[in-house]
């Protein structure tokens, strides 16, 4: 379907008298609606805003191609208008867009509306194509624009020249029937982007005579696949993908992994690697799903540490917080101060939350090292992991082992599931080396027998000689956290709250609430615990809810849409979702950064010195009824917020865009 039959003169717009996203939208249905395609011009600007809900689709380079598919749509048509000043449609890269293509699709028309985003996006991929779209004087013009670049695209007419979707580059003639260079590009909605990489990277092979083949994962499914011969003679495959792709067919291949955003911007410097054969050869793990290989690019020791705790971490919150807060909801069912031994056994309904809770938020330890261990020696890690965490939590040792009914074991706590986690991955990874030597015949009972069996002894041997050690760290840690009091106590909190807004989802911020997290469990977690938790949790939601405020209180320092996300940010601050602050952050570092920190710093502080305790480890706002001095720790947060809010205000210059 060509994009030239969609287009009436009717629906295309040169000069688009809108100012903001809103208006665009009403003007763009309208010029739709001008083509007497639609059902129903009302439903169909709904089916619009929908999609606009999930995702910008302006895709940036100063272009945007909202879209629906849609029963309001009689007729698949499209709408086209330019606006030389560029409205601010909340493109990814920040910039304004000039040209818009606006798609609409009958409920039953396939893939439609897909087909026709690839189209676009492959055509407005040629800068020069795009310019002369947005300064063509006339709407006759504007359609022989297209009708050209469309007929040069795809020539559908010259049947023997036809081929699949990107496979332009494949008409550079070369000695070998196989392409030189392979590409995969994916990007999480598989539309614009990921047709938008490879059109980059066909170009670029057509201007420096290399034959390149790009598959596409989009939407509508995977395009133009790599067939075995054609991996097998590739001299590199390229994958500029943001979401998982099939990996294990280019075991042993030279394979360079990316963002799509690089196959878009970078595929000049992505060519000339995969032509050098500058990239590391991968290798697929038999044992491991397509969608878990890691990249197989060099990592730093500190990166690679890094993303094994994360991925601990990431499978132990859920029980953290689920547990965590279903114990807190049973401090609101019981009264704590009567009688703490005998606490969540007065009432039915506190023995329930508290039991339940405890069994969750006791997973805690094993899925942290279960997890971490299975980052970095995959799925045979996983059960070695989990042993050597239950371990940790449970304090078992040698001398305890034989009687542990009437011993006194020491949980090593945290460090000492952290420990395992990472002792467990690298243990695993020993024994795949060692049993490599077995026969070929043997190798289905290694990840069934040899590892579970093996990999648990050994664990086990080593958790509960260290065992001794970790947990005495653990407890001195403990009563070193216990003793502190005062400007102590009030710095401590102002660390920690600050920690949460310089990154806003890092290493910083993950860093300190894992740090808080592991205080409440603590065998019999006191006040000083639960402190260094409810400052944890303040100095995370004091970010999103200082942009808030600034975005209320100073409108003339922020643009239309960043004002409108400032209203929400109101909602995820007080649900204690710090990452709603990253895109200021990420726009204006310098100055959201500091603000943030500085009002984090301050609420952290103020939480310790009112003597505010949490025991669950999330719920903002709505744990308030059980946080200790809820009113003192609502004022806390308060005037951290208001300060951050003011700091930013006074920072950030007025825009010009309002």
């Amino acid at each position: 379907m060509r994009i030239t039959d969609l287009l009436s003169k009717e629906s295309i717009k040169l000069n688009l008298s809108s100012k903001t996203k809103p208006e665009v939208i009403d003007e763009m249905v309208d010029l739709v609606n001008a083509s007497g395609n639609l059902n129903n011009k009302d439903e169909y600007k709904e089916a619009i805003l929908a999609r606009e809900e999930l995702s910008t689709t302006a895709v940036g380079e100063g272009i945007a191609i909202p879209h629906a598919k849609t029963k309001a749509v009689k007729k698949a048509c499209l709408g086209a208008g330019v606006t030389k000043e560029g409205i601010d449609y909340e493109a990814f890269d920040g910039s304004l867009s000039n040209l818009f293509f606006m798609i609409a699709a009958p409920d039953g028309a396939n893939n439609t509306h897909l087909e026709v985003l690839s189209r676009l996006s492959t055509i407005l991929m040629d800068e020069e194509f795009k310019n002369s779209l947005i300064d063509a004087k006339s709407v006759d013009e504007f359609l022989e624009l297209i009708d050209k670049k469309e007929t040069e695209k795809f020539p559908e007419e010259q049947k023997e020249e036809v081929v699949e979707d990107n496979s332009k580059a494949q008409d550079v003639q070369k000695d070998s029937k196989y392409p030189e260079v392979l590409a995969v590009t994916a990007c999480p909605t598989g539309i614009a982007h990921t047709f938008m990489a490879a059109e980059s990277l066909n170009n670029k092979g057509v201007e420096k005579g290399i034959t390149v083949k790009v598959e596409t994962n989009g939407s509508g499914g995977v395009k133009n696949a790599l067939t075995k011969e054609e991996i097998e003679h590739a001299k590199c495959i390229i994958v500029a993908a943001d979401k998982k792709v099939e990996m294990n067919r280019f075991d042993g291949k030279k394979v360079i992994i990316t963002k799509v955003a690089d196959g878009i911007h970078k595929a000049d410097e992505l060519l000339d690697r995969a032509v050098k054969g500058d990239a590391p050869i991968y290798h697929a793990d038999s044992t491991a799903n397509d969608s878990e290989e890691s990249t197989n690019e060099e990592e730093s020791l500190g990166r690679k540490f890094y993303k094994d705790l994360m991925n601990g971490v990431s499978h132990m919150l859920p029980f953290v917080v689920g547990g965590g807060i279903l114990i807190a909801i049973a401090f609101l069912l019981d009264d704590y101060s009567i009688n703490p031994a005998n606490f969540g056994k007065n009432t039915p309904m506190a023995a329930f939350f508290k039991t339940v809770g405890e069994q969750a938020f006791g997973f805690m330890l094993p899925i942290l090292a279960g997890y971490i261990a299975m980052s970095i020696a995959d799925r045979p890690g996983l059960a070695v992991g989990f042993v050597g965490g239950v371990i940790a939590k449970d304090g078992y040792t040698f001398n305890n082992v034989m009687d542990f009914a009437n011993s006194n074991p020491v949980s090593s706590g945290f460090l000492g599931a952290l420990l395992a986690g990472f002792v467990a991955g690298y243990l695993v990874l020993l024994l795949k080396k060692i049993f490599s030597k077995l026969p070929a015949s043997l190798e289905g009972i290694k990840p069934v027998l040899l590892y579970p069996v093996f990999g648990i002894l050994l664990m086990s041997i080593f958790m509960m000689a260290v065992n001794p050690i970790m947990g005495a760290i653990n407890t001195g840690l403990n009563n070193f956290l216990s003793s502190m009091s005062g400007s102590s106590q009030i710095l401590l909190g102002a660390i920690l709250a600050a920690m949460m807004a310089v990154d806003m989802g890092g290493p910083f911020n993950k860093a300190a609430y894992v740090f808080g997290t592991a205080q409440l469990t603590v065998a019999n977690a006191g006040p000083e615990q639960f402190a260094i938790m409810a400052a944890v949790m303040i100095g995370g939601m004091v970010p999103p809810l200082a942009i808030a405020l600034a975005t209320t209180l100073f409108k003339d320092k922020f643009t239309e849409s960043e004002r409108k996300s400032g209203i929400v940010n109101y909602v995820m601050g007080l649900s204690f979702i710090t990452e709603g602050a990253i895109p200021f952050a990420a726009g204006d570092p310098a100055r959201v950064i500091p603000s943030c920190v500085v009002g984090s710093a301050i609420a952290g502080a103020l939480s310790m010195a009112f003597g505010c305790g949490s025991r669950a480890p999330h719920g903002g706002i709505f744990i308030l009824p059980v946080i200790t001095n809820p009113l003192m720790y609502f004022v806390a947060l308060v005037i951290g917020s208001i300060v951050g809010a003011v700091i930013l205000g006074l920072l950030k210059s007025k825009k010009q865009i309002n």
